[in-house]
This record gives structure tokens, C-alpha cells and sequence, in this order.
């Protein structure tokens, strides 16, 4: 099969795609994961969302945010899971950039030229996706402050997984970039990754104080 027609999450059943991660190939690996994992994320933003605006009037003053906030994350789900095909594309793509010949100064620099660009697309598609899983946690943790407390589990499990996905996409950023030959381009992805990373970390930390707060008793 080619790469360009190669299923590593989308459309794939869970068991046969952990099997394929467990089997240690190159690929599906860390890449797969961070889609799956920020995609079930945003599912669970979703569910959050949906069951509190089933308990919600229609005049509620949260009930039109909820309403955008389950149709964005609902709509973000087959660019995460697409970014995992993409990634496995990337990783293809790599192996023959790798093996090209070097046997003149000619093709050594076309080598180094084709792995700089092919690398530099596999850390946009991580970056993207670990952006994403940030952005989808702020909105776990906005849906999960006023929800159903009984939603509030779901909450907590989305920015979870979304502080996983992030980790993840953000790790595999960081070991591209040592590969990458300009240093200002390097810097700037370690400054990057540093960002992003922290403020994942954070929203956790939030999303678990949030989370304690709406299953003591007396909340709403």
C-alpha cells in the first residue's frame, strides 16, 4: 500500500491500531497517538457540552456558548485523526530522503535539501496538532465550569487527553529539531515547544482544580 493510501488512525479499529503500536514499527508510534488522543479529547469537549445543554432551557445565558463550543470541537475531530495519516506520510517520505545517494557533492546536497523540507513539514503537522489540543483544552475547561456536574469527569478526562496529545506531538517536535541545521530555526522551536508545553501543564493543573470544585457538594 502507499504511503499516500496508508489508514493509521482514521477509519482504523482500535485494536488493530494498538497492535500496530505495539508491534514497534516507525510508524504508526508517538505521532498516531497524539492524534488519537486529541481527537478523543475533543470528542469528550463535545460530550461535556452536549449532555449539560440536554439539563439547559433554551434561554439559558450558556446555553448558545455551549452550542459552539460542541460544534467546534465536533468540527476539529477528522483534521486531528487526518493529521496521524499525514504524519505517517512524513515518516515515509523521511526513509527515502534518507537512503538517497550521496556518492557527489551534487546529490549529498539534494539529500540534505529533501530531508530539510520533509522535516520541517513533519514539525508543522506536530506543532499543528499540538496547538490544537491546547486550544481544545481551553475550551474543555470553559465548558466544564458551568456544566452538569455530573459531566464534570468527562471534563476532566478531555484536558487530559489533551495534555497528553500535546506532550506527545510537542516531544516528536523537539527530537525533529535537532535535526534541523539552522540554529536560529532550532532556537526557535525549543522556545516554542517551551511555550506550549507550560501552558498545557497549566491547564491541567486548572482543570483539575476545576474539577474538584464541581463535584463538592453543593455545586450546580
Amino acid at each position: 500500500m502507499s504511503a499516500a493510501a496508508r489508514r493509521v488512525v482514521a477509519g482504523e479499529r482500535v485494536d488493530s491500531l494498538l497492535e500496530a503500536l505495539a508491534s514497534g514499527a516507525t510508524e504508526p508510534a508517538s505521532g498516531a497517538f497524539a492524534a488519537l488522543a486529541a481527537a478523543s479529547g475533543a470528542a469528550l469537549v463535545t460530550a461535556v457540552a452536549r449532555r449539560t445543554l440536554r439539563r439547559l432551557a433554551d434561554d439559558d445565558p450558556h446555553t448558545a456558548r455551549l452550542e459552539e463550543i460542541a460544534a467546534e470541537a465536533d468540527a476539529t475531530r477528522p483534521a486531528l485523526l487526518a493529521s496521524a495519516d499525514r504524519d505517517a506520510e512524513l515518516q515515509h517520505e523521511l526513509a527515502l530522503a534518507a537512503r538517497m545517494r550521496q556518492d557527489s557533492e551534487k546529490r549529498r546536497t539534494a539529500r540534505l535539501v529533501t530531508l530539510q523540507s520533509v522535516l520541517e513539514d513533519a514539525v508543522d503537522v506536530q506543532l499543528d496538532l499540538a496547538r490544537r489540543s491546547v486550544l481544545l483544552a481551553g475550551l474543555a475547561e470553559e465548558a466544564t465550569s458551568v456544566a452538569d456536574p455530573n459531566a464534570a469527569a468527562d471534563g476532566l478526562a478531555a484536558v487530559a487527553a489533551l495534555h497528553a496529545a500535546a506532550v506527545a506531538a510537542l516531544a516528536t517536535v523537539e527530537l525533529n529539531a535537532f535535526a534541523i541545521v539552522d540554529p536560529a530555526r532550532r532556537d526557535e522551536l525549543t522556545a516554542t515547544c517551551a511555550a506550549l508545553g507550560e501552558r498545557a501543564t497549566s491547564m491541567l493543573g486548572d482543570a483539575r482544580a476545576g474539577f474538584g470544585g464541581r463535584v463538592q457538594p453543593g455545586s450546580s
